[in-house]
């Protein structure tokens, strides 16, 4: 199966059945109306001389014309490139000199910004204005919009997504038709999605968990998404009862900010009728604290689904089940249509219970790191197992725990502390809404464990206080040393916490009211 292959079988068995609603404008986007514009699209290409094969990068904010270029892009045989735009020019620069793209799809809203990356390229790059709603201002005109497609292979190139390059240059995720049809097929399986299921993607385009989960997903069941332009708190419940959303996929900053405003505001979505046909929500990019999760379906009354993907495998890879199966908080759940297993050091499964580095196998894993070999054999065995660097272990039910990164674990008078440890009873505080713990060199332990929090709109709470919290649960050796307060942190395109990146970047944090608060 590819995505061509989709959007065809759709268009004949129900062409007239909605797909994409775009709100702001009030457009519909039929199965059909979508495999035409594939067509006008590859016409346009093939005028511009894009040849199938060939990679388009995208720099768009959401809308109907952002989803189609991203679907039909790969439909036409060409290499999808979302760029991430909230990253910073050398970042991007990097990845338009990398990606070897020659044709770029800007938005007006950052046009002049693509223009100034693409003078910078030694390659020429043709940058194509293209509205969110209303669709590219093309460089051709074409007599034949709808000329028949060339099949493609579904081990072709379709997607081509750079990640957030936590330490180093970015690494480009090449992913085949194959890789992006079983990553869909994750999620479809894992949430039992149907034709009459209608998600709401709030997340960008230009994020795995976007594209794969509220996209992907929906063409393969035959249902339907709703893609405002971007996430809103006040605007994200009305949106689920106007569109009549089934389901919807956040992150844990989101389900942050909506608890927060459910506070300030009181949003009331529990044992209302108006959200009966709300199904579940899924959380997923970055660790869910137990404490989030048990507050957001006390308060809310809709089932949150925890589950766990990567660029490099085509987003999910673990889930937990749906009601009425009870699911295990803190775990991102059990591995759906692909395999997953813990090993040690040594290269040996872990037994349940004892932590190891976490590696996925299955038709989702990557084709390879584009142009980098060494990266992709230090990831990928011969066995086609792919090295997640993430460190969990499995219970004895078969849920996995995950408690960190490889490269970010802290290591202190020798003895390991995994960050989300620190995360989680922070989280636990009232006054926090977000929290990451990183460690900092020091003469005495090697390594010093330090946090930065975000505190929710208008709480507080004192340096002794938060300290304290973390000493009752944590111990003394374990509690940070220090807490720096600070209005955001730094993030990759998937939503997680860039930690190794932390301490460097203090010195460039708005600290709130310039206080540093911690121990003495």
């Amino acid at each position: 199966m590819t995505v061509q292959k989709l959007i065809a079988t759709h268009a004949a068995d129900s062409g007239d059945k909605i797909f994409l609603i775009a709100p702001e404008s009030g457009k519909h986007l039929s199965f059909s109306q979508l495999r035409d514009r594939v067509n006008e699209v590859s016409a346009h290409l093939d005028a511009m001389r894009c040849e199938a094969g060939e990679h388009v990068a995208l720099f768009m904010d959401n809308g109907q014309w952002t989803a189609t270029l991203f679907l039909a892009l790969m439909a036409s045989g060409r290499v999808v490139v979302p760029l991430n735009a909230i990253a910073g020019d050398a970042q991007l620069e990097y990845v338009l000199a990398h990606c070897d793209a020659n044709f770029l799809f800007a938005s007006p809203l950052y046009l002049k910004r693509a223009r100034a990356l693409g003078e910078k390229v030694e390659r020429s790059i043709s940058v194509i204005t293209a509205c969110p709603d209303q669709g590219p201002q093309w460089l051709t005109s074409v007599d034949h919009p709808k000329a028949a497609l060339t099949d493609i292979d579904p081990e072709a190139a379709a997607l081509l997504m750079y990640t957030s390059g936590t330490t180093g240059k970015p690494k480009g995720v090449l992913l085949s038709h194959r890789n992006v049809i079983a990553g869909g097929m994750n999620t479809v399986e894992a949430h039992a999605l149907s034709r009459e299921d209608r998600a709401l993607c709030v997340l960008p385009l230009y994020h795995i968990n976007a594209e794969i989960v509220t996209l992907i997903a929906p063409l393969i069941s035959g249902g339907s998404v709703v893609m405002p332009h971007r996430f809103s708190a006040g605007a994200f419940w009305p949106l689920i009862r106007d569109h009549k959303c089934t389901w919807f996929s956040v992150v844990p900053t989101i389900v942050a900010y909506l608890l927060e405003q459910s506070e300030r505001h009181n949003v009331m979505v529990r044992g209302n009728p108006d959200f009966s046909h709300v199904r579940f929500g899924r959380s997923a990019s970055a660790a869910l604290s137990a404490s989030s999760h048990k507050s957001f379906e006390q308060e809310f009354g809709i089932a949150l689904i925890e589950t766990m993907g990567l660029t490099e495998t085509a987003a999910q890879i673990l889930s937990n089940p749906l009601p009425p199966f009870q699911v295990q908080y803190g775990s991102p759940g059990i591995a759906y249509r692909n395999t997953v297993k813990v090993v040690t050091e040594n290269g040996e499964e872990a037994p349940r219970g004892e932590s190891g580095e976490l590696m996925v196998r299955g038709d989702n894993v990557m084709l390879e790191y584009y142009k980098n070999p060494e990266a992709t054999q230090g990831a990928l065995d011969t066995e086609g197992w792919l090295h997640t660097g993430d460190l969990g272990y499995q219970d004895e039910e078969g849920f996995f725990f995950i408690t960190g990164r490889l490269k970010e674990l802290i290591i202190k008078g020798g003895e390991n502390v995994a960050p989300r440890e620190i995360d989680d009873v922070l989280l636990k505080h009232p006054a926090v809404l977000e929290a990451a713990a990183f460690g900092i060199e020091d003469k005495h332990y090697g390594q010093e464990i330090v946090a930065s929090v975000i505190f929710k709109s208008g709480k507080h709470a004192s340096k002794e206080e938060l300290i304290e919290f973390c000493s009752k649960d944590l111990g003394e050796y374990k509690a940070p040393r220090n807490i720096h307060v600070v209005y955001w942190l730094p993030r990759g395109p998937s939503g997680k916490v860039q930690r190794l990146k932390i301490a460097d970047m203090l010195d460039e944090l708005m600290i709130n009211k310039s206080e540093t608060i911690g121990r003495t």
